[in-house]
């Protein structure tokens, strides 16, 4: 008895180490290249039937799992709406299909759009009793820049003093 519970608290103590000793060299880069092109935040004009109406986005694309998320905000009334939905992609970009939500749990829009190099062009369609309504062409563009890639320490200059 005394030997098998030796052995057992033995096997548990190599459990650990055994365990992520499979993971030594192996990296796996937290975004590909396009979401690292496509991330940030977006600005932009929004055309329709009550005029033109400034918005900014922030966008976050997750490529693997065909999904986007981030919050668009009206400039003009200052309200911001939790965006989420699919990404499709192709070529340097992809399609965008986001449903709006205003605090988390109304349904109040829809973006149809197509995400191209820096910008997001489609339109933002307005959700009243689950049906969609008045329509905004929106044009967004990339402002700021691109999330930055990973470099190695190794790679900065040294200067010695």
């Amino acid at each position: 008895m005394r030997s098998s519970l030796a052995c057992l608290a033995a096997a548990a103590l190599l459990l650990p180490p055994a365990l992520s000793g499979c993971a030594f060299g192996a990296y796996l880069s937290p975004l590909t290249p396009l979401e690292r092109a496509v991330n940030g935040t977006y600005e932009g004009i929004g055309v329709g039937g009550t005029g033109r109406v400034p918005y900014r986005m922030t966008l976050t694309v997750q490529e693997r799992e065909g999904r986007a998320t981030g919050v668009i905000t009206n400039l003009e009334s200052r309200k911001a709406y939790a965006a989420s939905g699919t990404f499709k992609r192709s070529g340097n970009g992809g399609a965008l299909e986001l449903n709006l939500f205003e605090n988390g749990d109304k349904h109040r829009g829809n973006l149809h759009a197509t995400l191209s190099g820096s910008k997001i062009s489609g339109v933002l369609r307005t959700v009243l009793l689950g049906r969609e309504l008045l329509g905004y062409t929106v044009e967004l563009e990339r402002v700021g820049e691109a999330a930055p890639a990973a470099t190695p320490a190794a790679a900065a200059p040294v200067t010695a003093p």
